[in-house]
């Protein structure tokens, strides 16, 4: 069997992907990155992972009053430009997509879905790391009908958290699987999976999950890689 290429976007913390795919036999790794200005890459792909980071500029879900919740370091429009058309590569060829985090936020904007810019100043619970730069911990729960719940076989699960952002209204043919206690969005699937490609979006980041047989680290890194092998 041929290796598989899952193509990681650039982040901060790329590493922490990278090291969280690469272990697994039968992988090759690219790292699509603005800066290396490599998008034709993304052709040797089987699939993709959208990692965290920056904000996303609100004008993208035609928000720009937005702005003023976001930090303006935060932003890298050369990134988001990079990245809407790494999406639109994979949706085109129906590549398997995996979204971590501004990943998950990344892809319900490029469906049309919209964002909460900063989810204390909007009345939520803090969902970022604590000052000490340690992630957060809480639970969720999982809707029973949701492929999440399938590949995890958990009604409810802790995970760990680090975002100020959240969705909002959810784009277009993407549906909400899970949900953390005061109602913060923490995952989407497509709403309607008869004949299209894998998407799976979670909030929160499985690759650095101190649990790592945790089913919301292990079983979505497998189920990810299974439909690439699968897709190919």
């Amino acid at each position: 069997m041929k290796n598989i290429v899952i193509g990681i976007t650039d982040c901060e913390k790329y590493l922490n992907y990278d090291r969280w795919i690469r272990d697994q036999p039968g992988v090759e790794i690219v790292k699509l990155n603005y800066r290396d200005n490599n998008l034709t890459d993304i052709e040797t792909c089987d699939g993709i992972i959208l990692s965290g980071g920056n904000d996303i500029n609100p004008r993208l879900y035609n928000q720009p009053d937005y702005l003023v919740y976001c930090n303006p370091k935060d932003i890298d429009e050369n990134r988001d430009e990079f990245e809407w058309k790494v999406m639109q590569f994979a949706d085109e060829k129906q590549l398997p997509v995996l979204g971590i985090c501004r990943g998950l936020q990344f892809v319900n904007v490029f469906f049309g879905g919209t964002l909460v810019p900063d989810i204390a100043a909007f009345g939520k619970f803090n969902h970022e790391k604590f000052e000490e730069k340690v992630d957060r911990e809480h639970r969720v729960e999982v809707d029973i009908n949701s492929l999440l719940y399938k590949l995890t076989r958990q009604e409810k699960g802790n995970i760990n958290s680090a975002h100020h952002q959240s969705v909002d209204m959810p784009g277009y043919g993407l549906v909400v699987n899970a949900l953390s206690p005061d109602g913060i969005i923490e995952g989407m699937e497509r709403k309607n999976r008869d004949g299209q490609s894998y998407l799976m979006l979670v909030q929160w980041h499985p690759e650095r999950m101190e649990d790592k047989e945790s089913a919301f680290s292990k079983n979505i890194r497998e189920s990810f890689l299974d439909a690439v092998r699968n897709n190919i």
